[in-house]
């Protein structure tokens, strides 16, 4: 394996010294095996890890606002595209090992393996879907299966039809399940997006297939593949474990799915796109998406803060995407572990957001005087194209 940064032809952000921040999410790979060794309140150690030691450091570390060439080549961008790669078996070890451990060993209780299951699914859904959404958004074919192989182990796997197929085209419109609604607690948006993400996911695509003149049943239709998967990692968790095994996967799923909606509800809360009227919508721009450029953060998840870019240019890959200033896209106070941990609380949260949800309409959309039908997404659901 030759090391890119030996090159002096290469642009900067090649050099491995520069994609190495980005590796924080490998240091959860201990801690899981330690709250499992240790059991006790040590099976609390990934969410105490992530949401609180590590929003503080995130508090106090400050911002990057600096900005890559977005033109740089995918060759030079090779220990970036090596860290996403190597989660996947990475978060096969840390789901599956640990359940054959915790299955053999007589220190932990049920109610501990429950804990350390609920932990496991911090780095499965703040890492490992992350990272899936980085890669199902490349050309190459190899890295949107290794997404597909990330989701299927949350159970997840319609995200990648509902994310590609519905958010992006629709992002900040009715059409849009995970653009939460102005008022929306997180704990109303969670259940409305588990029931309405997998059927307008599952619409899209045997929409496109039948465009191509074919049935839902295709073999094309992705949902086969998802399928497939996601029951091969739940025989895979039963084989290893039994029942309890069934349990526990389907434990750290639930965290997972928990962990991406809390990022996709602050991703756009409150940012809806213009409706023209006849079912015709504004062309989204960057002050539709919430941005944070908080330094540790965008370190743990790979800029995705950089949120506004990212729906501007979604395949450009992760160190690539820009940051935008307050003139062209709305800010958060802080980055998003602390944001979705604040979402929690929704009168915390209504109270930090709501105002600057207002701020942000009277800078935008200052003609706009009836907001009732954008705040209950009762506008009339966008054409499709």
């Amino acid at each position: 394996m030759s090391d890119t940064s030996r090159s002096p032809d290469r642009p900067a952000v090649s050099r491995f010294t520069r994609a190495l921040p980005f590796g924080l999410s490998l240091l959860l790979v201990p801690l899981a095996a330690w709250a499992a060794i240790m059991g006790g309140w040590w099976v609390l150690t990934l969410p105490a890890a992530t949401l609180w030691i590590f929003s503080l450091i995130d508090w106090a570390g400050g911002l990057n606002l600096s900005n890559e060439d977005p033109e740089t080549a995918d060759e030079d961008l090779f220990w970036y595209r090596a860290l996403t790669a190597a989660w996947v078996p990475i978060q096969a070890v840390i789901i599956f090992g640990t359940l054959a451990y915790v299955h053999q060993t007589e220190h932990l209780s049920l109610l501990e393996k429950w804990a350390l299951f609920a932990g496991i699914g911090v780095p499965s859904g703040t890492i490992g879907i992350v990272y899936a959404h980085e890669l199902m958004h490349q050309k190459p074919a190899w890295e949107r299966w290794l997404a597909d192989l990330l989701l299927g182990m949350v159970l997840y796997s319609h995200f990648r039809s509902e994310h590609l197929r519905v958010h992006h085209p629709w992002v900040g419109t009715p059409r849009d399940a995970v653009t939460a609604r102005y008022g929306e607690g997180f704990h109303r948006f969670f259940p409305r997006v588990l029931s309405e993400a997998p059927v307008s996911a599952f619409r899209a695509e045997t929409a496109m297939l039948a465009r191509r003149g074919l049935p839902w049943w295709h073999r094309r239709n992705p949902f086969w593949r998802y399928l497939v998967l996601q029951v091969g990692f739940i025989a895979l968790a039963m084989l290893i474990a039994g029942w309890e095994g069934l349990f526990l996967f389907c434990t750290q799923a639930f965290f997972a799915v928990w962990q991406l909606e809390l990022t996709n509800y602050v991703e756009h809360y409150g940012l809806t796109r213009r409706h023209l009227g006849e079912g015709r919508y504004e062309h989204q721009m960057p002050h539709h998406s919430w941005n944070a450029a908080h330094r540790m953060s965008n370190w743990l998840l790979i800029n995705l803060q950089r949120h506004s870019d990212h729906h501007v240019k979604p395949d450009r890959r992760f160190p690539l995407l820009q940051t935008y200033g307050e003139s062209e896209a709305p800010q958060l106070p802080y980055g998003y572990t602390i944001m979705g941990a604040l979402a929690m609380y929704p009168r915390g949260w209504k109270r930090v957001m709501n105002p600057k949800v207002r701020a942000w309409r009277q800078r935008f959309y200052p003609d706009i005087e009836d907001w009732r039908p954008y705040n209950k997404g009762t506008n009339p659901l966008p054409a499709r194209a």
